[in-house]
């Protein structure tokens, strides 16, 4: 309390005349030494004052004595609880602190719904995109990770020349393995062939089944490490048995125990079920294998395997190998690098050198040119990383364009939170804590948008990716990256916002040109719209030109007719011997036009020779042919368009010696009059009797190879059937379906239509054309989201101008003029800017196929149009609404 007088403290105690009672000196020492110095003076003056009344009420000893004892309790360490309370300013990450920034940043997102909208939005999208492209590229890199050895697994290839180009090949002769194990078997712990998977009838009881499958050797369950769920990896040993996967072993034999079970193979012959695995991951090599035999196995049943077991020139076979604990993957190559040209002296003219090519790069370097793996998976990886990674940029770019366009509005908040003590890293930490916000809100939107996605997106992309909810590696990057992404999109506004100076911002002067940032301030926004379309643009082009490619190819002409024409594997013995009357029979039932058989189907080239000889052949030169085996109708059936001579007839005996030839084949051989030339091969002379035109057989991208076609009905093991196009197609089957089954009682009635198949080559391509097109879109959507919100903020900034310039006559197109024509500028530098950059990736990806379409103007032309098409709706409805709104209101509204 203070004394009721009238004296004024001068000085502290200069009102005490000479002989009046004075407080006594240490305690006045203590105070001036160890008191709060912000508030020393006007303490000690009122401790002054109360002294003097003290002096007066209870006399000088006592007042003394309370003088003392009220000096020492206001000493530093006695009072600095009260003062921390009073005084100090708060740490801006305590707790009280971060709620009151999480309780401001939800009042700002409900206030403002419609940019909080937007923001969120786009950032779920951005994030959900980005989410599913993360995903698609984890599944991609840890391709074969599974298995317990990868590090030590590689497969035995070569590189061999023909005519001067260096072809590199997964395939080499059965006698090798032999020649590893002998030669250098302490480098391998284990050395297995492996022949190509493919499709068998597994029929067990009623159950019949066309599977995929190989036969392998015993050394390769367990270089997999595979997981047995009964049964014994080792039981291939016995030739008589058979490994299948579980979803086989479910599928022929139900819950029954599968173990001892006989199988029927191929309705030939029967084998025992010595072991069930667990089903192959999608992400591997040998997925397609849904059973495993013996490699023993294939030798006792095919005699053409059982020829080659010591043919070094039959490269048809797959090696498997994993390396010793103490072998060196690239010396071991080195060491056994001409194995084969040391065994076959004769094979030393195609200069074989073998290497050992390791699991990790199998799947993502795949595709060889000349000797040099230069393409595969792995470009799509970086494409697909690098899209994920722009679209994220772009939802961010969204939200620091909203974030600092609508700082206007909040420069006063700014200005009386300085005026009142506020420092700027609290003004950062909240805004901060709004950006991480809206991630949050975000990042559960976009794990919801996944969820729903990921069937869509794993059927685009032919995976069988799953959210990885219990790993707890999947949620630290999660939350690592959202954190990033919070920091990323938030720091530009926290330090832009943070920096307007409050005595400017309180007299009114709110704009970014009166806070100190001039016409500067606008130029981030306007570069990040411009990267925005830029990344949209381009993506844009890049679709196009993808789908541009496919369908170049589709509509390549391919020699034959594909339409109605149907391939079934003559994978029983049954089928053989009855070609006549099969074939007479197909065709009384209608639904046939014609039949035949062939060695290879209609859509590729199973076998290839280099042994071909002719007249006037460079001996420099290697006559490496396709070869395809066929039955006389085979011509009538596909559809040959012949360009010279004539097709295999029944009416020439000597047809068994003669050939057809595709224009590519008499290009090869340069010859002028190719009709009844003579072709040398395996000791046998053929005459070309016909030229057709060159059948696209393999690659729709590539060149055609050239090809021999030979009458030979013992090779041929495929039955090509065209069907009746006045039919139905499912007419068409029921009518041909009982002729097999009566044929082939063993085998369900498998077939696959040429078209499909042939189709089946662009899946690749088409899949790299939808996912670019989804991103494409993705990445418009969420640039014209910001855009749109930019332009929503711009007419509300606008509003008393556009009414001033309302009432002085401005019509709707010029208020329409004024406010989009700034962003159509923007969009018009973007399309400059992403023509070029498109055009060099684009045409760099074109370069990897020989059949490719050309980069046309009109590609960018049509692209840069419908960005600034959907750049002016998009703005225009903003743009348009302003300007009609009513002049009044838009004058009384400030």
């Amino acid at each position: 309390m203070r004394a009721p007088n009238n004296e004024s403290r001068n000085g502290g105690d200069a009102r005490f005349t000479s002989g009046a009672p004075r407080p006594p000196r240490w305690a006045q020492t203590l105070l001036r030494w160890w008191g709060d110095p912000t508030t020393q003076e006007e303490v000690e003056g009122d401790l002054l004052e109360l002294y003097a009344y003290w002096v007066q009420t209870v006399g000088e000893r006592r007042a003394r004595w309370r003088y003392g004892l009220s000096a020492l309790k206001l000493l530093r360490p006695l009072a600095c609880r009260k003062r921390s309370t009073v005084h100090s300013t708060p740490f801006p990450l305590s707790p009280d602190m971060i709620r009151n920034y999480l309780k401001i940043a939800f009042r700002n997102l409900v206030k403002n719904k419609t940019y909080s909208l937007i923001n969120i939005g786009g950032l779920a999208v951005g994030m959900a995109v980005a989410m599913l492209i993360g995903l698609w590229v984890y599944d991609e890199l840890s391709f074969d990770k599974s298995f317990a050895n990868y590090d030590r697994i590689a497969q035995v290839m070569q590189h061999q020349t023909f005519n001067g180009t260096t072809s590199s090949s997964e395939v080499v002769p059965i006698p090798m393995r032999a020649a590893l194990h002998n030669e250098y078997g302490t480098n391998f712990s284990h050395i297995a062939l492996s022949s190509w998977a493919t499709e068998h009838i597994l029929a067990a009881g009623p159950n019949k089944f066309m599977k995929m499958g190989s036969f392998v050797d015993p050394d390769l369950p367990e270089m997999l490490s595979l997981n047995m769920l009964s049964g014994t990896r080792s039981a291939l040993n016995d030739p008589t048995t058979i490994l299948l996967s579980a979803s086989v072993a479910k599928a022929l034999f139900g819950e029954t125990d599968p173990i001892n079970k006989l199988v029927r193979f191929d309705n030939k012959q029967t084998v025992k079920v010595a072991g069930v695995y667990e089903d192959f991951a999608k992400n591997t090599t040998f997925n397609e294998n849904s059973f495993l035999l013996p490699w023993q196995f294939w030798i006792n049943t095919q005699a053409w395997v059982k020829r080659s077991e010591e043919n070094w020139s039959n490269n048809s076979f797959k090696l498997f190998v994993q390396l010793a604990p103490n072998a060196d993957l690239d010396r071991v190559s080195d060491q056994i690098k001409r194995i084969k040209a040391t065994h076959d002296k004769d094979l030393a003219k195609f200069d074989p050198r073998v290497f050992l090519y390791p699991m990790s790069r199998w799947h993502l370097h795949s595709e060889w040119e000349n000797g040099v793996p230069v393409r595969g998976r792995i470009q799509f990886v970086w494409l697909f990383g690098i899209i994920g990674v722009f679209v994220l940029l772009l939802a961010c770019i969204n939200f620091m364009n909203l974030s600092t366009a609508r700082s206007e509005k909040r420069a006063k908040e700014v200005g009386i939170r300085k005026a009142v003590g506020s420092m700027r890293s609290q003004l950062i930490s909240q805004f901060f804590s709004e950006s991480l916000l809206v991630v949050f809100i975000a990042l559960v939107v976009s794990l919801g948008l996944v969820q729903l996605m990921l069937p869509w997106f794993n059927a685009i992309a032919d995976k069988k990716m799953v959210i990885l909810w219990a790993d707890p590696l999947f949620w630290a990057l999660t939350f690592g990256f959202s954190l990033l992404t919070g920091l990323l999109a938030g720091s530009y506004p926290a330090f832009y916002l943070s920096a307007f100076q409050p005595i400017k911002v309180l007299k009114g002067m709110a704009s970014s040109t009166r806070v100190g940032f001039g016409r500067l301030a606008a130029t981030p926004r306007r570069v990040l719209v411009v990267v925005q379309f830029a990344v949209s643009v381009t993506l844009i082009i890049g679709t196009v030109v993808v789908f541009r490619q496919i369908q170049h190819a589709k509509s390549r002409p391919t020699g034959y007719d594909r339409s109605g024409l149907l391939g079934i594997a003559m994978n029983t013995p049954e089928l053989y011997g009855h070609y006549e009357a099969i074939r007479n029979e197909l065709r009384q039932t209608g639904a046939v036009l014609d039949m035949a058989e062939s060695s290879s189907p209609t859509t590729d080239v199973w076998a290839n020779d280099a042994s071909f000889d002719w007249k006037g052949k460079d001996p420099d030169l290697l006559g490496d042919f396709g070869t395809v085996a066929v039955t006389h109708d085979f011509a009538k059936t596909v559809g040959w368009q012949f360009k010279q001579g004539r097709n295999f007839s029944r009416d020439f005996s000597t047809d068994s010696l003669s050939v057809v030839v595709n224009e590519s084949a008499v290009k090869f051989m340069g010859l002028k009059q190719p009709l009844g030339e003579i072709l040398k091969w395996n000791g046998k002379k053929y005459t070309i009797v016909g030229v057709i035109k060159d059948m696209v057989m393999s690659s729709p991208f590539e060149p055609v190879k050239q090809t021999v076609f030979l009458l030979d009905y013992q090779w041929a093991n495929i039955v090509i059937v065209k069907l009746n196009p006045q039919l139905s197609m499912s007419e068409a089957l029921e009518r041909i379906e009982p002729i097999f089954r009566k044929y082939n009682p063993g085998s369900p009635f498998d077939y696959k239509f040429a078209s499909d198949e042939y189709d089946r080559k662009f899946r690749a391509e088409e899949r790299i054309g939808q996912l670019a097109s989804v991103f494409a879109i993705l990445a418009i959507f969420i640039s014209c989201l910001g855009l749109f919100g930019l332009a929503s903020y711009m007419a509300e900034q606008r509003t008393k101008e556009i009414g001033v310039r309302k009432v002085l006559g401005a019509s709707v197109f010029n208020l329409w003029q004024l406010l989009s024509k700034d962003f159509i500028v923007l969009v018009v530098i973007a399309v400059l800017i992403a023509s070029p950059t498109a055009y060099y990736v684009m045409n760099s990806w074109l370069q990897q196929y020989a059949y490719r379409s050309d980069l046309s103007w009109w590609i960018f032309a049509l692209s840069g149009m419908g960005a600034l098409a959907v750049t002016m709706l998009t703005v225009s409805y903003q743009s348009i609404r302003a300007a009609l709104m009513n002049p009044v209101k838009s004058l009384r509204s400030e």
